[in-house]
């Protein structure tokens, strides 16, 4: 499930240093959560689909190693991020 422009364009306005900043680890935590929290609700409607929870789990673990990577670089950037995405971490 692809985000459409106009939705990377929010987070990245949202999330970012500046309108053009997609490469920073707040914006990438937050696209991912985005489709993760989408693919969520896709998968609790089709219960088969082994391969799209296996892009889910991917994109799971790349999200922890992210914030992980956040969490050593700037912890209060880290605490702000947790809590504006409604993270359990």
């Amino acid at each position: 499930m692809p985000l459409t422009k106009d939705v990377k364009q929010e987070l990245t306005t949202k999330f970012g240093r500046d309108d053009q900043d997609t490469g920073s680890t707040a914006v990438q935590v937050a696209m991912l959560t985005r489709r993760i929290n989408d693919l969520s609700g896709h998968l609790q409607e089709h219960k088969k689909d082994h391969h799209g929870r296996r892009g889910l789990l991917t994109m799971v673990g790349r999200r922890k190693r992210l914030l992980s990577y956040f969490e050593k670089t700037d912890y209060e950037g880290y605490k702000a991020l947790i809590v504006e995405l409604g993270l359990r971490r």
